[in-house]
């Protein structure tokens, strides 16, 4: 029978060696038992876990150990340690930095990673000598732990950071584009590497009470998106046209300084940033390849809104940047779009669809809505199935030249809502847009959506549009200026008191249970001669009660 003490120093044994298996199983996996054995009797008492890479280390020769095992120790118990949670990853930031948990081994053997047989496995090469950078960490999205060989991406990142150099710096020593180093630390952070701040694009609780049941997914936007009407020149002269007044023509000069302006915001706010490129026609703007260029230098993404082009001006963007979307208007079906939007456009559109798609390029076709085309509208998207990737719908704001036309009744509108939702069901490119679905979706018990923007009304919240002699308006659908970015930066603008008021929206709206994806639209109750901060879409039907 085995005295106590015996029994003890079994027990921490049997105890540690299955610690060390445990926390070692790739290491344990190489060896065979006896030489594995060997290694954790080696010492009295048995060594302590973290102690395993220099026991090892101790006993290469003697035992005729794989020379790259004490290395793979070491990467195997950086693993363990983060995958035992030992340092506390912040649940929030307020500033760029690396995650604290994330360690960096400097290895002299490479390929450590294909010994990792789990979804860890990122190499199938097998251990040869030479210097090696790895990365383990938390990934806290994710919630997992990773290991990676860092990049000369992942280095450099890290060394701007801890050194705290300015990506600025970084690109013009390393003779790059600003932009690249932007996109460089969104993939970083993507990844779990570095952590940054959330996004300060956020809805006012002031303005926009949180209830039990309301998704604050939808008080918060990663993105903020400048609609820029960088001419006024166009080829088409449409009848619903918000605006044909002559405006100073955009300097190339004071364009580019906007897009640095508007890189400055969104590196401050934790966003990404998109430009949407319109007019007029924005490809009629002469100098539009060096300002989409310019923008893609500066990782926005980009769009287009604009109309049909020639295949050869669409291949020279894709050569820049693809768009993530071209958009073009078609008004209802041939007749009524031609009487709206000029001879012989709809052909041309439907032409240009095929263009965008043969270029791999996501189409969507945009519609405004009236009375004279509501009844058109279910058979344009039925005719549109196979022909684009989305089709929308606005309803029209009389303003401009598009007073002269008009809208529905509120019980034809409501009524057309259901019929949409209900053919959208079974045709996938036909998109919704107007918040009011919502108001269907509620009150049918279905799952709600971000509505117009993403963010419901996104009107100085999640978007601005510049006009091309520097005018900001809240939406472009009607007059709703808040400042001019070639006498403010973008930052003041947004931060203004009058901005603050566009997208703090309707008041009347507050107590609404869907207000963070509704909010009806601005523009319709402008265009109705309602105040805008005060009374509602007229064309809302939702029960305040709800």
């Amino acid at each position: 029978m085995l005295s106590a003490d015996h029994e003890e120093r079994l027990r921490v044994h049997l105890s540690r060696k299955k610690r060390l298996e445990d926390t070692y199983p790739t290491c344990r996996s190489i060896l065979d038992s006896d030489v594995w054995n060997r290694i954790v009797k080696r010492y009295e008492p048995y060594p302590e876990a973290e102690m395993f890479p220099d026991t090892v280390t101790l006993q290469i020769e003697e035992l005729d150990l794989p020379k790259h095992l004490p290395e793979l120790a070491r990467l195997e118990w950086a693993l363990h340690k983060v995958t035992a949670g030992e340092v506390e990853i912040p649940a929030e930031v307020d500033r760029l930095g690396v995650n604290p948990a994330l360690q960096l081994l400097r290895l002299s053997w490479k390929n450590l990673s294909s010994l990792f047989h789990s979804e860890r496995h990122i190499s199938s090469t097998a251990p040869e000598p030479g210097e090696e950078f790895v990365l383990v960490w938390w990934d806290p999205k994710a919630r997992q732990p990773r290991m990676e060989v860092a990049s000369d991406e992942d280095l450099l990142m890290l060394k701007m950071v801890v050194e705290e150099i300015k990506p600025e710096i970084v690109a013009a020593e390393g003779e790059l584009r600003v932009g690249a180093i932007d996109a460089a630390i969104d993939r970083a952070a993507a990844r779990g590497i570095l952590l940054q701040p959330q996004s300060r694009i956020r809805r006012d609780p002031n303005s926009f009470p949180i209830r039990e049941d309301t998704d604050e997914g939808f008080l918060s936007s990663p993105t903020f998106a400048l609609q820029w009407h960088i001419t006024q020149v166009c080829d088409l002269h449409c009848k619903h046209c918000y605006d044909r007044s002559n405006r100073s023509p955009l300097k190339l000069k004071k364009a580019i300084g906007i897009l640095d302006d508007l890189r400055a915001f969104c590196r401050s706010r934790h966003v990404r940033g998109h430009v949407s490129f319109t007019g007029g026609n924005p490809l009629l703007y002469p100098h539009f390849s060096e300002l989409y260029r310019a923008a893609s230098e500066r990782d926005f993404a980009t769009a287009m809104l604009g109309n049909p082009a020639p295949r050869e001006r669409i291949e020279e963007l894709i050569a820049i940047q693809r768009p993530v979307f071209f958009q073009v208007s078609l008004e209802g079906l041939l007749t009524h779009s031609d009487m709206i939007r000029g001879p012989g456009n709809f052909e041309r559109v439907v032409e240009f669809l095929g263009v965008l798609r043969d270029l791999d390029i996501y189409s969507m076709v945009m519609l405004t809505l009236t009375k004279d085309n509501i009844d058109q509208i279910l058979p344009l998207g039925e005719m549109l199935r196979d022909r684009t990737d989305a089709f929308f719908f606005n309803r029209l704001s009389m303003v401009g030249e598009g007073a002269s036309l008009q809208l529905p009744s509120r019980d034809e509108y409501i009524s057309f809502l259901k019929a949409y939702m209900s053919a959208a069901e079974s045709n996938p490119i036909m998109g919704l847009k107007d918040n009011l679905f919502n108001i269907v979706r509620y009150q049918k018990g279905m799952e709600v959506f971000g509505g117009c923007t993403g963010c419901g009304c996104g009107a100085a919240f999640n978007f601005v549009t510049v006009l091309s002699d520097g005018q900001v308006h809240a939406c472009r659908k009607f007059p709703s200026p808040i400042g001019n970015v070639f006498e403010q930066s973008i930052a003041e603008i947004y931060d203004s008191e009058i901005a603050q008021q566009y997208r703090a929206g309707c008041n009347a709206c507050r107590s609404c249970a869907i207000r963070p994806v509704c909010g009806g639209c601005l523009a319709i109750a402008y265009s109705h001669g309602l105040n805008v901060f005060e009374e509602r879409d007229p064309y809302c039907f939702m029960r305040m009660s709800q």
